[in-house]
C-alpha cells in the first residue's frame, strides 16, 4: 500500500516544482546558504502539497480513470490503494505541509494555502471549463514562482519572469490538451469531459500563438530586465529557449507524445541537452559575467 501512496503522489511530478528556485538564481542568490537552504525545504513543501492534490485529483476522478486506456493503471482507479487510505493520506499530508510552510515564512504558506484552494476548485469544478482548465494549470506554474520569491529578500528578479512562466505553461497546458485529444479521438469527452470543448485545430491556434508569444516575451526579457549584465549577453541564451519549444512541438504533432510534459523533461534527451545548455548559459551570465 505504501508503494501505491508513493506512485499515487506522483514523485515525476515534483519536477514542476523546481520553478520555486528561479528567484534564487535570478535574485543571484544561489551561492547565498540562508536562501539556498529555505527555497529547498519550499521545494520540498511544495512537493507534498502538490502530491496532496493529486491524491485528491485521483480521488474525484476513480470512475473516468477507470475507462482511460492509460489512467486505468493508477493505484486509486485499480483498486491497490483504498479510497480511504488515500483521503488519509492526503489530509494528513496537507495538515503538515501548511504548518511547516507557516513555520517556514507566512507568506509561502499563504503561497501554499491558495495553490491548493485552487487546484481543489480545478479537481471539483474549473477542469470541466475549456481555456479557464489551462489557465488554472498556468496559474500553478506562476505561484509556484512566487512562492520562491516569498522565501527571501528577493532585490533583483525581474517580472517579467512571470510573464515568461505564464506563456511557457499555457503553451504546455494546451499541448498537453493535443496530446490527450489525439490519443483519445472520438472517445475524449467520455475520458475527460473538458476535451468535448477542444478540437485539434483550435488547439494547434491556441498553441501557435502562445508558443510565439513566449519566444517573444523570454526575448524581451534578455535585453530589458533591469538586473542583467549591460553587456547582453543573457541574449545569448535565446537559442536554446528557441530549440526547446521546438523540439516540444515536435514531439507533440510528430511523435504524439506531450500528454505528460514531466515525461519529456525526464525522457527526451535533445530536450534535457537543450535545457542543460540554457541552464549552464543563464548560470554563466549571472554569475561568472
Amino acid at each position: 500500500m505504501l508503494k501505491a501512496l508513493f506512485k499515487t503522489m506522483r514523485p515525476r511530478q515534483w519536477t514542476k516544482n523546481v520553478f520555486l528556485f528561479a528567484a534564487l538564481v535570478f535574485d543571484k542568490q544561489l551561492f547565498i546558504l540562508s536562501s539556498f537552504l529555505h527555497t529547498l525545504a519550499g521545494f520540498a513543501l511544495f512537493c507534498l502539497i502538490s502530491s496532496s492534490v493529486y491524491i485528491l485529483n485521483d480521488i474525484a476522478d476513480v470512475e473516468a480513470d477507470r475507462q482511460h486506456p492509460d489512467k486505468k493503471n493508477r493505484p486509486i482507479a485499480s483498486g491497490k490503494l483504498p479510497v480511504s487510505a488515500a483521503w488519509t493520506a492526503a489530509i494528513l499530508l496537507v495538515a503538515f505541509t501548511l504548518a511547516a510552510a507557516y513555520w517556514l515564512a507566512p507568506a509561502f504558506s499563504a503561497v501554499i494555502a491558495l495553490y491548493f484552494i485552487i487546484n481543489l476548485a480545478y479537481s471539483k469544478w474549473l477542469k470541466h471549463i475549456p481555456i479557464v482548465d489551462v489557465l488554472i494549470i498556468a496559474a500553478g506554474f506562476v505561484l509556484r514562482v512566487h512562492a520562491g520569491v516569498t522565501l527571501m529578500h528577493v532585490q533583483r528578479f525581474s517580472p517579467w519572469l512571470y510573464v515568461v512562466m505564464t506563456l511557457l505553461a499555457l503553451f504546455l497546458g494546451f499541448g498537453k490538451r493535443r496530446a490527450e485529444l489525439a490519443l483519445l479521438a472520438q472517445g475524449a469527452g467520455s475520458h475527460r469531459k473538458v476535451l468535448d470543448g477542444y478540437t485539434l485545430p483550435l488547439l494547434d491556434q491556441f498553441i501557435m500563438i502562445v508558443s510565439a508569444t513566449s519566444i517573444v516575451s523570454y526575448s524581451l526579457y534578455t535585453f530589458s530586465a533591469p538586473n542583467l549584465p549591460e553587456n547582453h549577453s543573457m541574449m545569448l541564451t535565446i537559442p536554446f529557449v528557441v530549440y526547446a519549444v521546438f523540439r516540444y512541438l515536435y514531439l507533440i504533432e510528430v511523435k504524439h507524445a506531450g500528454g505528460a510534459p514531466e515525461e519529456i523533461l525526464l525522457s527526451d534527451k535533445p530536450f534535457q541537452i537543450s535545457m542543460l545548455l540554457w541552464g549552464a548559459a543563464t548560470l554563466a551570465v549571472f554569475y561568472l559575467s
